[in-house]
């Protein structure tokens, strides 16, 4: 019913590029190895889940040069980790419960165009919704963004919080209760933040490896044995203080 006319030939096919490349890709990858698809077929055992953005510049396998089978992949705009994503969140639980990956990769990229759209003040329709995300990054660190002594130009700017957002993007995948319940079976699993330059083609590891609840502050922990463990200095330095206490602190009296 909803097929092609029977008339029509495979040279009018308006994808027959693709399936050609295909084809060409199938029968390169079975002359290497005769058993690769036999052996995909009957299961994945991917080390790694990686979380980037839907630029397809971007693309996880062959930026890390590993074949089919070896990386589990969630792409989205701006590679947003939210914690009311469904999708995402399916994506990771499968990974890790079902699969066992053993590293969780958050891949952005510099020029991320998401995440530029996320700082201009102009409305995009239906989008705005998803790059709430990265704005409320972007009021976070807003004065880092925007140091008044040592001004950063727009490139740095954008550079910089794209960066910043997969860091962010990095610690909300760590307060899943889907990571931190593999950390309480003691499974194996460390969460990284990576970013891809697309002039080079290098990806740069932001330094930021979370392995363990102990990486991050006990207020996201969802397997704290002791729930009345006091916050660090730090912690309380990032609370909100009520109005009613600031005159108390101005004066030295908190």
């Amino acid at each position: 019913l909803f097929g092609r006319p029977k008339n029509a030939s495979q040279q009018d096919h308006p994808l027959r590029e693709l399936m050609q490349n295909n084809a060409n890709w199938s029968r390169k990858m079975t002359d290497a190895d005769p058993e690769f698809f036999s052996n995909l077929e009957k299961m994945q055992q991917p080390k790694y889940l990686w979380i980037g953005c839907s630029d397809s510049r971007v693309p996880a396998n062959q930026v890390v040069d590993l074949p089919p089978g070896a990386v589990f992949v969630h792409r989205n705009i701006a590679n947003v980790v939210a914690h009311s994503d469904f999708n995402c969140l399916s994506v990771m639980q499968y990974a890790v419960q079902m699969l066992k990956v053993q590293h969780i990769i958050v891949c952005g990229h510099y020029g991320c165009g998401g995440v530029a759209a996320a700082m201009e003040d102009q409305q995009l329709g239906l989008i705005d919704n998803w790059l709430r995300h990265v704005r409320d990054v972007h009021y976070k660190h807003f004065n880092v963004l925007n140091k008044k002594l040592f001004p950063l130009s727009e490139k740095k700017k954008l550079d910089l919080l794209c960066e910043l957002n997969v860091i962010e993007s990095v610690k909300n995948v760590c307060h899943t209760t889907i990571v931190q319940s593999a950390w309480a079976r003691n499974q194996p699993l460390s969460v990284h933040g990576w970013i891809y330059r697309l002039n080079n083609g290098i990806v740069q590891d932001l330094g930021v490896t979370i392995s363990s609840p102990e990486d991050i502050s006990h207020v996201y922990r969802t397997n704290e044995e002791d729930s009345n463990v006091e916050m660090s200095d730090e912690e309380l330095q990032l609370l909100p203080i009520a109005e009613e206490d600031k005159v108390g602190v101005a004066d030295g009296q908190k």
